[in-house]
């Protein structure tokens, strides 16, 4: 007589299953320059009895997304007299126009989220950012710190502040002879500029001056740190082993946290083999049970 049915039954849905495993994609984790790094909501919330405000916001969220698929910048005015409201969006400057639309898209959803309906606000990602204010919203310098980060971890010795100031000072010389954007490194040290797209050349110099000021006062010998004004903003990581080569416009990620953790994907896979594994081995032990129960019948 033959062997039992009922084992290659197991194994042919366990084939099955693993077909559909293989089939399934993997969760991928969200790009890093979609990281929140802050959010700046005004106190006072939007009067919008009639729905004109929310008409009008949504038009400009609209505008702001169409136009951030070909271009890093873009600021505009949109609603009537009394309703006008004056919005904008930018891109860091190495993002490709595909990973500018992703981030700024993104923006409306989050800035709804995280601050409702005030009159102004101002969301922050790690690869672009947008704001927008009701006309007649109190206007603040652009030389005024809005965020700032240093790293935990510290450099110990004058050697390493000899570095990053040395990097800094590139950055400055390096953002006053660009369109706004500008990245470099120095020894290890890797330093990041940019200024609003509608600031001008002089101004952006100032901004940029003074950013790397507060930074260096700010972040001591922290190995990492992260100055946002107005109108401009700085970051330097520190990397003791060279800084990475970019493979892609992702951004370069902090010491901390480069090379660490886990990778969603690769956990998955993990798993999944595992599970695969457990259940071949399930279903040859029952395979053999099916032969033994079958030699003790004859």
């Amino acid at each position: 007589m033959g062997v039992p049915r009922k084992p290659f039954y197991f194994l042919h849905l366990f084939f099955v299953i693993l077909a559909i495993l293989e089939l399934t994609p993997l969760s991928k984790s969200a790009p890093e320059y979609t990281t929140l790094v802050y959010k700046g909501c005004a106190k006072q919330a939007l009067s919008d009895p009639t729905g004109v405000y929310s008409q009008a916001l949504s038009s400009l969220f609209g505008t702001l997304i169409a136009q951030s698929s070909k271009s890093k910048f873009f600021k505009t005015t949109t609603g009537s007299t009394q309703t006008t409201i004056t919005g904008l969006f930018q891109c860091r400057g190495d993002l490709s126009n595909v990973d500018c639309y992703n981030c700024v898209s993104r923006l409306p959803i989050l800035i709804d989220k995280l601050c409702g309906k005030p009159i102004a606000a101002r969301i922050q990602l790690f690869g672009c950012s947008m704001l927008y204010e009701v006309e007649g919203f109190t206007q603040i310098s652009g030389m005024e710190m809005l965020f700032k980060s240093c790293s935990g971890a510290n450099a110990g010795g004058s050697e390493f502040e000899e570095r990053r100031d040395t990097a800094l000072t590139s950055l400055e010389n390096g953002m006053s002879s660009t369109s706004g954007f500008y990245t470099t490194s120095y020894e290890s040290v890797y330093v990041l500029g940019q200024c609003e797209g509608d600031v001008g050349a002089s101004d952006c110099g100032e901004c940029v001056k003074s950013a790397v000021q507060r930074v260096q006062v700010e972040c001591g010998s922290s190995i990492a740190g992260q100055i946002y004004l107005h109108k401009c903003y700085i970051s330097y990581t520190y990397y003791p082993n060279g800084v990475p080569k970019k493979s892609s416009s992702a951004s370069f990620t902090s010491p901390s946290s480069s090379g660490s953790g886990t990778n969603p994907g690769k956990t998955v896979a993990i798993i999944l083999g595992g599970a695969a594994g457990v259940g071949l081995l399930v279903i040859c032990l029952l395979f053999a049970r099916g032969l033994l129960k079958k030699k003790d019948d004859y």
